[in-house]
């Protein structure tokens, strides 16, 4: 059974950061490129980036490009998501997804970004 964790959600003000991690069992995890999205209540789905099986690679949307950092840790199966300088428009639930067929979601965490 493939499971996605995603943790490390929260209230944040404004030009703070978080660091979300997603934790990856029941696939071979360095096999598969890995994804973040976000959505925010009333809004589609957003990518937020993504990264290359052993981590070579990163992509990222323009808006988040600067900001937003994706790592991998092969060894703990695990992608994180680094943001920084957070604003409230960031504010929203966030997910990690297998860039695989079938593809698998977590649950995601909620990040609230607010004074």
């Amino acid at each position: 059974q493939v499971q996605l964790v995603e943790s490390g959600g929260g209230l944040v003000q404004p030009g703070g950061s978080l660091r979300l991690s997603c934790v990856v069992s029941g696939l071979s995890f360095r096999a598969y490129s890995m994804r973040w999205y976000r959505q925010a209540p009333g809004k589609e789905r957003e990518w937020v980036g993504s990264i290359s099986p052993f981590g070579a690679t990163a992509e990222y949307p323009d808006s988040m490009k600067g900001r937003f950092t994706i790592a991998r840790d092969n060894a703990r199966n695990t992608v994180y998501l680094q943001m920084n300088s957070l604003k409230p428009e960031d504010t929203a639930r966030y997910f990690c997804n297998t860039v695989s067929a079938p593809e698998y979601w977590g649950q995601g965490t909620q990040v609230t970004v607010s004074s």
